[in-house]
């Protein structure tokens, strides 16, 4: 098992035959993620830009914090968190508006992408439901011992206050568990700063990225526990 990802993540690293920046595949997706640069499309012209910034947000996994309004809110089990069970359904999500000047940067062309590389097994979603409706998540891709986030979302007027919040409560605690060594973030922002997002020249996270991605890490079992309010 260990063996076959290491091998996957090799192939992942070589270069796709003839690829086209603006239509992204879920293989440039994963030639691209193994170098630290990432998609996004702009609202108004459409073109596909790539990033590689400098400096890179980060969460450190073992530094991960949790405010005591989050754990006893994760401790109070309102939500049933799963993971990839709504993959598609979490980016279109993302993908939505969520003020009138905030235009979205998820296209048709990266969502399409991005669930070919979930049916590949490499991105993955974690979910907040509540009576049988989602009301919050998030989603990244997973290369080896790297979690690379990408969005979030709620739906607060469902029921879904602090639901992506602990979303990644859970998603942290799952990373570690099951040996990953990198969050990305990307970039860095006032909410993710709560959690103890940090900012690093991009000469050291692409070290970081290196020994991470060359991790036999598995994502395995997803199995939330809202009785540990903490990581």
């Amino acid at each position: 098992m260990m063996a076959a990802e290491e091998e996957n993540i090799q192939r992942e690293q070589e270069p796709p035959s003839e690829p086209d920046p603006q239509r992204p595949t879920p293989e440039l997706l994963l030639w691209a993620y193994c170098r630290g640069v990432f998609p996004m499309a702009d609202p108004i012209s459409g073109e596909m830009t790539w990033y590689d910034p400098d400096p890179r947000g980060i969460i450190p996994l073992d530094c991960f914090h949790v405010p005591k309004n989050l754990a006893r809110a994760v401790r109070q089990g309102r939500f049933e968190i799963r993971s990839d069970t709504a993959f598609e359904e979490v980016m279109r999500a993302c993908a939505r508006p969520r003020r009138d000047d905030d235009l979205p940067w998820i296209d048709e062309r990266l969502i399409r992408a991005y669930v070919g590389l979930h049916e590949m097994g490499r991105a993955h979603s974690v979910e907040a439901w509540r009576e049988g409706v989602m009301v919050g998540g998030l989603y990244g891709v997973h290369l080896g011992g790297a979690f690379f986030g990408e969005s979030m979302f709620i739906r607060p007027r469902r029921g879904g206050t602090n639901a992506s919040k602990i979303c990644l409560v859970h998603l942290v605690r799952h990373l570690l568990e099951r040996g990953f060594t990198l969050l990305d973030t990307q970039f860095t922002n006032e909410h993710l700063a709560q959690f103890g997002c940090l900012e690093i020249p991009r000469r050291e996270y692409r070290i970081r990225l290196g020994e991470a991605i060359g991790r036999p890490v598995t994502w395995g079992r997803f199995t939330p526990n809202p009785s540990r309010g903490r990581v």
